[in-house]
């Protein structure tokens, strides 16, 4: 029950740990998100001992709503924090009838939204702005955080320390902004919302090639941003790439975890009402004169979804939409995949050259695709001798385990087709 009890546990850290720190947060003030942060933790240890004796509650979620709710009524009892904020002295006058209204569903979705936007809060930088939604409203921990912005820990943590300083300093207002506000920290949210689905598409820290909480946490985020704010279209653009990638997922992996190359999967493994869903939310993101990446993204993954299979994918036009995304948002992953699909358009030599001169791209030193692609061409040449030391290269810049055992295979195919010679 102890291992079951922990999985859980890792579950709902996942899809709840947001809703109760904003939950808490509107509680406190935004000035705390750090009390709100500790509460939840606790919560969480609470439930990981209780549970491993017990057994898991029939309604989890509401198990941890109910602990968090009394662990507020404590804190407030002993009155720990410095009960200056004018909420919390009415929560103190009037605690209980407050408390329970605020953890109500409808309230706590409401938290949220409030949540997200003292987050991306335009007095601090951008890259505070994400880091800190990462980390108090997706559960993301400090080391997940660093992967998807490309930093390190050490710096995260610095972020994150200036940033609730800043909060609890400036007494920022724990609300959703004006239409003036609004439009400068959506670009921060839809940010914060694609990094966090990008670490679950592909994680840099699990066994597991897909994360799916996460994926999952972000799709449900990014809804309810949406239905919120429907006069923003680069919000349906991102829900749309969101339905695509996940519509893939049960095709993405085999029986064993292994992952499988796009042009193997299963067609008919693809959720079908998901690429439908793409389709109209992607529909509805259109009729603006300002195009954002996630629209030509979710073009593509469209692309991808709606082609009848893997040679009738119309590699032109998805080479063109990446050229366009490209100059709206040039890095070298982007210009990778523009030199990977040149195999489709031009041929697999043509790709190859592309690939070697992006071998001079610093921002490409460690990333294993590369190589990994290489060495993947190069054996589609039947060059066994030149692939192996690319597949090897890729093996030793650290993949997912699930990325590492397809390397592994194709490094002993090589070796098997070198010894036959």
């Amino acid at each position: 029950m102890k291992g079951e009890s922990a999985q859980m546990v890792d579950h709902l850290f996942r899809t709840e740990y947001g809703k109760l720190v904003a939950t808490l947060t509107r509680i406190f003030g935004a000035s705390y998100i750090q009390l709100a942060e500790d509460i939840v933790q606790e919560t969480l240890i609470t439930a990981l001992n209780n549970w491993g004796v017990n057994g898991l509650p029939q309604n989890p979620s509401g198990w941890l709503m109910q602990v968090a709710k009394r662990k507020v009524f404590n804190e407030i009892k002993r009155n720990k924090m410095k009960a200056t904020h004018h909420e919390a002295h009415q929560y103190l006058q009037d605690a209980h009838a407050d408390i329970d209204q605020i953890f109500l569903e409808n309230e706590i979705v409401d938290s949220q939204l409030r949540m997200i936007f003292t987050c991306c809060h335009p007095s601090l930088s951008v890259e505070s702005q994400i880091a800190l939604t990462l980390k108090t409203l997706c559960g993301f921990g400090v080391r997940e955080v660093a992967n998807a912005l490309l930093s390190t820990e050490s710096t995260i943590n610095k972020r994150l320390y200036r940033a609730k300083l800043s909060i609890r300093t400036s007494n920022l207002a724990f609300n959703v902004p004006a239409a003036a506000e609004l439009t400068a920290r959506l670009d921060a949210v839809a940010l914060s919302l694609y990094l966090l689905y990008n670490e679950g598409y592909n994680s840099t820290l699990d066994d597991n090639l897909i994360q799916k909480d996460l994926c999952l946490e972000a799709l449900r985020l990014c809804k309810l941003m949406a239905d919120h704010f429907d006069q923003y279209p680069k919000l349906y653009a991102l829900l749309s790439l969101m339905c695509f990638h996940t519509a893939r997922f049960d095709a993405r992996l085999d029986v064993h975890g292994a992952i499988v190359l796009f042009e193997d999967q299963d067609r008919s493994q693809w959720n079908k009402e998901l690429i439908n869903k793409g389709v109209q939310y992607l529909q509805k993101s259109m009729g603006t004169e300002q195009l954002s990446t996630y629209h030509i993204e979710a073009q593509i993954a469209a692309e991808h979804c709606l082609a009848p299979n893997f040679e009738q994918t119309d590699w032109t036009s998805i080479y063109k939409l990446y050229e366009l995304l490209a100059k709206l948002k040039p890095n070298p992953i982007i210009a990778l995949n523009l030199a990977i699909i040149k195999s489709k358009t031009e041929g697999l030599e043509s790709s190859l050259k592309a690939l070697e001169a992006l071998q001079l791209d610093k921002g490409l030193d460690n990333y294993h695709l590369l190589p990994a692609t290489q060495g993947v061409f190069l054996m589609k040449l039947e060059q066994y001798q030149q692939a192996l030391p690319f597949l090897e290269q890729a093996l030793k810049q650290k993949p997912s385990s699930a990325e590492g055992f397809v390397l592994k295979t194709k490094i002993e195919f090589c070796k098997e087709k070198l010894r036959d010679q």
